[in-house]
């Protein structure tokens, strides 16, 4: 199942596919944190009110706002 990052839930796991193709001003500031094409993550933790998520990627933890999350395009895994 395919989709963007900030859709799935606390607990689920998956490899960055790519990124939405209107994201580009994120698009470069994310890969330089480690979100590159076939990284690996597992969400660990939401705000109360979703925003923002905390992600567990290349062996730290990452935050993004759901605006930053929505440009990760994601295959579950």
């Amino acid at each position: 199942m395919s989709g963007n990052l900030g859709t799935l839930a606390i607990g689920d796991e998956g490899r960055v596919v790519g990124y939405e193709k209107d994201a580009k001003s994120y698009r470069k500031r994310l890969m330089a944190m480690g979100l590159t094409p076939n990284t690996a993550f597992k969400v660990i933790r939401r705000a109360p009110l979703g925003d923002p998520m905390e992600i567990n990627v290349r062996g730290y933890s990452l935050s993004l706002r759901k605006d930053e999350a929505a440009a990760v395009l994601v295959e579950r895994t």
